[in-house]
C-alpha cells in the first residue's frame, strides 16, 4: 500500500502564495493524481488533477490561481498556490484519481489570515 505525505502547508495572508508537496512511498508514473481540500464543516472536494501524461485540470474556485505538478521520478506531486484567499482555508490531501484510493495522509493545514 503506497503511502502519502503532504507538507507545506501554512499560515499566510490573502494574496499569498504556497506551495504544497505530496511524497509517495511507491512509484505514482501510471496514475493520474489529485489534490483535494477539507475546510472545517464540509465536505472534501477535488482542487485539481493532472494525468499521467502531464494534463491538468481545476477546479473554477481555483483556476488561474492554483498549478498542478508532478515529479515521477521523486514519486511527488506539487500544487503551487498563489492569490490565495480567506476561503482557501482548508487541509489539503493528495491521492490517486482512481478507486480504490490509497490510504489518506494526514493532509497539510493552509491557514490564509490577515
Amino acid at each position: 500500500q503506497v503511502q502519502l505525505v503532504e507538507s507545506g502547508g501554512g499560515l499566510v495572508q490573502p494574496g499569498g502564495s504556497l506551495r504544497l508537496s505530496c511524497a509517495a512511498s511507491g512509484s505514482i508514473s501510471i496514475y493520474a493524481m489529485d489534490w483535494y481540500r477539507q475546510a472545517p464543516g464540509k465536505q472534501r472536494e477535488l482542487v485539481a488533477t493532472i494525468t499521467d501524461t502531464g494534463r491538468t485540470g481545476y477546479a473554477d474556485s481555483v483556476k488561474g490561481r492554483f498549478t498542478i505538478s508532478r515529479d515521477n521520478a521523486k514519486n511527488t506531486v506539487y500544487l503551487q498556490m498563489s492569490s490565495l484567499k480567506f476561503e482557501d482555508t482548508a487541509v489539503y490531501y493528495c491521492n490517486k484519481d482512481s478507486i480504490p484510493p490509497w490510504g489518506w495522509g494526514q493532509g497539510t493545514q493552509v491557514t490564509v489570515s490577515s
